[in-house]
């Protein structure tokens, strides 16, 4: 009887502290232990994407429709999100039938709201297919809209100074302010906001966040995700999988040593928060995710972006930080970044150079580096997010 008592004691306790591992049907690629060790599908048709959840469902039958239609170029041009350009490359930017421009502090300082509409509006109704107009407007640190008196009576505030002020209604308050005044302009999607944890002062990303636990991070995710998407406006949480204590990308590589594990029970909480409130895409950053993968910056990696696919079950865009920053132009490899992040599962590529990069996926597509399958996926599931966006009139 005695016996009988401690055997069931430890199972008891065994099976209480267990924790659930995402599924891996690759156990011998030379990775990580296997308690710390991601889910990689090695054959890309498997397992399939989820279905009974995608975000832009509704829309199948149109996108379809339309994608039937379309040339080789202007399925290429739809998987870019462009820097906005100067205005001497305006037309031919337009021409080459982009998804969408990001607009920058410069392309709204000294405008009126009436300027900056009209140049969206010019920008749409040049566009063979409606454009996504994404700004990063995270509040605090990087504004780009309100840091213009002409269009906002103030600055946004920073995530942790809203709450400071009034909590989570504070942020919910400043969200629907923010969302109004991007629709207003035409803008359709934020790039905010950052579901990165951050509690150390030291960090770089630390005052973009909202500088609290993983729990707390994830009740602000939706809140900001939930209130962005009853003003019509798109969110894009940022920066999976997790920035952590890294250093700027902007101007070289980062590598981020921690344990999977740690990204299982704190870096991914946020993220999963937002993709259940419905967060219509996700940007990667170029950190190099050591436990997961070791060679290539996470925005580039298949593996990483497989398990955002397929074990988090995300359904919407997923998108690449800008492939202009440091840690990719420093990055010799044998692919082009954009060929690179086309074959890892990215749907949308933030560039700059929009001209050299359409060449080098075009490129891909007609040497058959790239099959057209792959194009048509990701760009099926971007005319679904801007019918789901009502762009279309």
């Amino acid at each position: 009887m005695k016996n009988l008592f401690i055997y069931l004691l430890i199972f008891l306790l065994t099976g209480c502290t267990s924790i659930e591992q995402p599924k891996n049907p690759d156990k011998n690629n030379g990775g990580p232990p296997p308690v710390e060790e991601p889910s990689v599908p090695i054959d890309p048709e498997e397992p399939e994407e989820p279905k009974n959840n995608s975000l832009f469902h509704e829309y199948d039958e149109q996108a379809e429709k339309l994608l039937m239609e379309m040339t080789t170029e202007e399925k290429i041009g739809q998987m870019f999100l462009v820097r906005y350009p100067e205005e001497k490359q305006l037309d031919l930017y337009l021409s080459m039938n982009p998804g969408g421009f990001i607009m920058f502090g410069k392309d709204f300082a000294g405008k009126s709201k009436n300027e900056v509409i009209y140049n969206i509006d010019y920008c749409q109704s040049n566009s063979t297919v409606p454009m996504i107009i994404a700004v990063d407007e995270e509040g605090g640190t990087v504004v780009r809209v309100s840091s213009n008196p002409l269009l906002s009576d103030e600055r946004f505030k920073s995530p942790q100074e809203l709450y400071e002020i009034g909590g989570f209604n504070e942020i919910e308050k400043d969200t629907v302010k923010k969302s109004k005044l991007l629709s207003e302009l035409g803008i359709n999607l934020n790039l905010a906001p950052i579901a990165d944890i951050s509690v150390d002062e030291t960090d770089f990303i630390y005052q973009r966040s909202f500088g609290k636990n993983a729990e707390e991070t994830a009740k602000y995710i939706k809140t900001v995700v939930e209130a962005m998407k009853n003003q019509g406006i798109s969110s894009s949480l940022k920066h999976f999988p997790g920035y952590g204590n890294n250093v700027d990308t902007h101007t070289g590589s980062a590598t981020d040593t921690r344990p999977y594990q740690q990204f299982i029970s704190n870096d991914f909480i946020p993220f999963k928060a937002g993709i259940e409130s419905g967060s219509e895409s996700i940007l990667i950053s170029h950190n190099i995710i050591e436990a997961i993968d070791p060679e290539l910056p996470a925005s580039l990696s298949k593996k990483i972006i497989d398990i955002l696919r397929y074990d988090m079950e995300f359904t919407g865009i997923i998108m690449t930080d800008d492939l202009s920053m440091g840690a990719i132009s420093e990055l010799r490899t044998e692919l082009s970044p954009e060929v690179a992040a086309v074959s890892a599962g990215n749907d949308m590529l933030i560039v700059t150079d929009f001209e050299n990069s359409f060449q080098a996926l075009l490129s891909a597509v007609n040497s058959e580096g790239i099959s057209m399958d792959r194009i048509d996926e990701s760009v099926l599931r971007i005319l679904k997010w801007k019918y789901y966006m009502s762009l279309f009139k």
